[in-house]
Order: C-alpha cells, then sequence, then structure tokens
C-alpha cells in the first residue's frame, strides 16, 4: 500500500475540516412584511412566493 512520504500539518489538516464545516442557512427578508425566510423558496408565515400568493396560511 502507498504511504505518504511526509506528515501532514495540522495546518493543512485543519483548513481540510473547517471547509466541510456546516453554515447557517442564508436568509433574506420578505418585501411583503418584511420576515426571515430562506431564498427561493415559500415563505412559510405569509405563504406567499415573488409577491404571489401560493399558499393559504391559517392565521
Amino acid at each position: 500500500m502507498a504511504n505518504p512520504k511526509r506528515k501532514q500539518s495540522k495546518r493543512r489538516s485543519a483548513n481540510r475540516r473547517a471547509a466541510n464545516a456546516f453554515k447557517a442557512p442564508e436568509l433574506a427578508r420578505d418585501p411583503s412584511d418584511g420576515s426571515a425566510c430562506r431564498p427561493h423558496r415559500v415563505n412559510p408565515k405569509s405563504g406567499t412566493y415573488r409577491g404571489r400568493q401560493v399558499l393559504s396560511v391559517e392565521v
């Protein structure tokens, strides 16, 4: 089996692990009511998408 020729540095290992870290989801402001929601998705609070009502939401 192939073996590494040199020891991998702690910095290189940490950089590799940091690239796989979980990131917080991006949020966008809904222009109609100002609530935060995921971009390119239906707003779960108001049921609107791109200014159109697409879901009926019970208040």
